[in-house]
């Protein structure tokens, strides 16, 4: 719905994945407060002057599509571009789902977003990484054609971020070399999870393995040593990502 409704209003990429970002950092953080005030976590037996979490719950969906849309709105002022969401583009757009919003509920639901968000807002996503590293491996004198990985870059971020759980699922299992990973061991890996940098290599090295396999592995290295993060690290994340864009791609071997 994010990258719909950017492409609808008109956005850049980094708007729309940094909108999926701060869209997440909120849902968690607006949730958990939500929950905090609700009858459960309070323990009380009689709800009749604190709300259940059941219809908190059902408060929080129908308010859902305008949040999101008050992240794109806020993301795209962010750019400081010409296509500036307005309150008025996102009324229209509401109106024009089926919603009864009223004038003040745009911005009211912005100031939510920028208040539990503690107006920390200018969270990096994984795209800005891609095209930092690309500019580098650029001057480096990398020999891959770079506006081609920079564009295939994009639609493979496109598909981590619809297919994000089962990519990062198979990277853990890689990591630990077990089928069923332990509930600590799926702990821990929450820290790579967020590991923005990590993604955008492996985002990097998948693009430059489809563009042209005979580079791969130089690219691998020069990430690697631009980043600090190890080579079987990126391959794991590559790995993946190739697996779920094209099925078996018969990496391991070729590493070999």
């Amino acid at each position: 719905m994010v990258f719909l409704l950017s492409e609808h209003w008109g956005q850049d990429h980094s708007t729309k994945y940094q909108a999926v970002e701060l869209l997440d950092r909120f849902m968690i953080l607006h949730v958990e407060n939500l929950y905090k005030s609700s009858a459960e976590s309070l323990n009380v037996k009689e709800p009749s002057h604190v709300k259940s979490w059941g219809s908190i719950k059902g408060r929080l969906c129908k308010k859902f599509l305008l949040y999101l849309a008050s992240c794109i709105q806020i993301t795209s002022k962010l750019h400081f571009h010409c296509n500036i969401i307005n309150n008025y583009m996102v009324l229209q757009f509401l109106r024009s789902a089926g919603y009864s919003y009223k004038k003040e509920d745009p911005l009211k639901s912005e100031l939510t977003v920028l208040k539990t968000l503690n107006f920390c807002i200018n969270v990096h996503s994984p795209f800005a990484y891609v095209e930092m590293l690309l500019e580098v491996l650029e001057y480096n004198g990398c020999s891959l054609q770079l506006k081609d990985v920079h564009s295939t870059c994009r639609m493979i971020l496109d598909l981590v971020y619809l297919l994000r759980a089962p990519i990062y699922e198979a990277v853990l299992k890689a990591s630990v070399d077990l089928s069923t990973p332990t509930s600590l061991q799926r702990s821990k890996f929450l820290t790579v999870k967020e590991d923005q940098m990590l993604l955008g290599t492996g985002v990097i090295s998948a693009s430059a393995f489809i563009i042209n396999p005979n580079s791969w592995n130089q690219v691998l290295e020069h990430l690697s040593n631009i980043t600090g993060i190890t080579v079987s690290s990126v391959f794991e994340m590559c790995n993946a990502i190739l697996k779920h864009c094209e099925g078996d791609t018969g990496l391991f071997s070729r590493r070999k």
